[in-house]
């Protein structure tokens, strides 16, 4: 009898810990699924980019500096890689997106001092586009910030801090805003 009280006992508590490390890792996999989508959504944003370039160039032949600062953002963009275990490398990439934000508010900024540009068509959907994905990035980050935050505290409150080193996945990075992003921006009529 006391043998298959034992038996009992430790048959559950198998089926407890990898009930717990599935658990763990499903949610690891929901946390990459979400920055597959933010990933997604920049990535749209930047083939967008030399479309809405080249409408501009067309209009605006003596921005030259701005449209560079535009194509070098998403050139530097596209050359960081991302190990979502990698704070550092998620900060490096987030970087890279904020600068080309920062180049296109500046596109965006030159488009204004052309009356025909705005007037353009293509022009016109290329903007409402970008607008668009835009906010698609927003709602991408909000949903992995909160998958991000499900799945640290589960890995790092007991017993899910048992599963965590048994399956050897740790805490993931959450998006840090910009230091830009702290300080109001100057607005001059």
């Amino acid at each position: 009898m006391k043998a298959i009280i034992a038996i009992a006992v430790v048959a559950l508590l198998v089926f407890w810990g990898v009930g717990g490390v599935n658990s763990l890792v499903r949610q690891d996999e929901d946390v990459k699924a979400a920055w597959a989508q933010v990933q997604n959504q920049y990535q749209r944003r930047m083939d967008l980019i030399p479309n809405l370039v080249s409408t501009v160039k067309g209009y605006a032949t003596h921005e030259k500096e701005t449209l560079q600062a535009v194509i070098q953002a998403r050139a530097e963009a596209t050359k960081v890689t991302v190990n979502l275990d990698d704070a550092k490398q998620v900060q490096e990439y987030l970087n890279a997106q904020s600068g080309i934000s920062s180049a296109l508010s500046r596109l965006m900024a030159v488009a204004e001092r052309y009356p025909d540009l705005k007037a353009n068509q293509n022009f016109m959907a290329l903007q409402d586009q970008l607008e668009g994905t835009e906010n698609r990035i927003a709602v991408a980050r909000k949903d992995y910030i909160a998958i991000v935050k499900n799945f640290n505290m589960t890995a790092r409150t007991f017993p899910g801090i048992i599963w965590a080193m048994i399956s050897g996945l740790r805490a993931k990075p959450v998006f840090d805003a910009a230091p830009a992003a702290q300080t109001a921006p100057v607005v001059a009529f």
